[in-house]
């Protein structure tokens, strides 16, 4: 007899996943302990187990992998077959569909105008509080993506505009936003991607309270301070625009005490993710549950009544941690809505993390 644990090991199955099928009576444990409620599995459940996860990852749809494995050891294959061919069919006229409509936004992407950037005639000189950008930069630095294919995203971006610099930072699954003020500045909108090496670099030149020296001249940034001087060159990519990517839809709002919020998430339950790619490691998921006064708390039960948003763990706790803050608020809506972590005091600063759905 295998435990669930042992069962998810040697499947490839997720242990929520066979929870999920077992209660949708796909595949039921062999044994439930009457006390404990464990699972436990026969000797034969693994070559099925095996088989669903296939199945899954193949796409299947539910209502046909019911069909598959309770064909499969028959002595009859024929309904099987056919499953597995009409399956591929779809999955075939779903790719032909998908080639031709990304054909299509290829030459749409083609034929569009890139909008020419107006050479800087003059070096865009800045006058930032110190202590201020440190802090800009300490709420968003998380965020940073790391994927080689986007390199885009693996550096923060300064907009300055009117007396403000906004910075942001995202990897697809996570932004977040903050704000400085800044003097000398009346101009035109700037915005640069600088590299997060060099944003390392300058957030160890913050060390002090005076204000500091910020410079943008074409694609290169410079930040002097009385500690020194760190300088180079920008990212050569269009940062998305993520005014765009911030307007989510509004959601239950709730005051939390961030320390203890963030105990709750360390010391709570957690939902193993499905994992993102080959030789990825699979996540371990937050549940964020509504409660009936309003509250909102640390989920232990995945199939509870209340509503419930699942979000990556570690990505919760560096929000959190990023928040600064004794109190935080968080924003809640739909199960497909990114959960939001602002500061009660300062609305400009704030991140976003996309949830993930539990489908399984």
């Amino acid at each position: 007899m295998r435990s669930i644990g042992e069962m998810a090991r040697d499947s490839g199955l997720s242990v929520s996943a066979l929870r999920f099928y077992d209660r949708g009576g796909v595949l039921v444990p062999a044994w439930v302990d009457p006390v404990s409620g464990y699972r436990w599995y026969g000797p034969g459940q693994l070559e099925e187990a095996r088989l669903l996860a296939r199945l899954r990852r193949a796409a299947m749809p539910l209502a046909d992998i019911r069909l598959v494995l309770a064909g499969w050891s028959g002595a009859d294959t024929d309904l099987v077959r056919k499953l597995l061919e009409a399956h591929v069919r779809r999955l075939e006229a779903g790719l032909s569909v998908a080639r031709d409509e990304f054909s299509t936004l290829r030459a749409l992407l083609e034929s569009r105008e890139r909008p020419m950037t107006s050479p800087r005639t003059a070096v865009t000189l800045l006058s930032v509080s110190a202590p201020e950008l440190a802090g800009a930069l300490d709420a968003v630095r998380f965020a940073v993506g790391r994927d080689p294919e986007l390199p885009v995203l693996a550096g923060v971006l300064f907009d300055i505009e009117g007396g403000t610099l906004d910075v942001v930072a995202t990897d697809r699954y996570r932004m977040a936003v903050a704000r400085a003020a800044v003097g000398g500045h009346s101009g035109t909108r700037v915005q640069v991607v600088v590299p997060s090496p060099l944003v390392d670099a300058m957030r160890a030149l913050l060390s002090g309270e005076e204000p500091v020296r910020l410079a943008v001249d074409g694609d290169s940034v410079t930040l002097e301070s009385a500690d020194g001087r760190a300088a180079g060159r920008c990212l050569d990519h269009d940062f998305p625009d993520y005014r765009r990517l911030v307007q989510v839809p509004g959601g239950h709002r709730a005051l939390v005490d961030a320390r203890g919020f963030r105990e709750a998430v360390e010391s709570g339950p957690v939902v193993t993710g499905e994992t993102s790619g080959p030789g990825e490691t699979a996540a371990d998921l937050t549940l964020l549950e509504v409660t009936d006064d309003g509250t909102v708390t640390v989920g232990e039960d995945r199939w509870s009544d209340r509503k419930q948003v699942a979000v990556n763990r570690a990505y919760l706790l560096n929000a959190l941690a990023a928040g600064d803050r004794e109190r935080l608020v968080l924003e809640i809506g739909a199960p497909t809505a990114p959960v939001t972590i602002r500061r009660p005091d300062d609305e400009h600063t704030f991140s976003l993390l996309m949830p993930v759905r539990l489908e399984d």
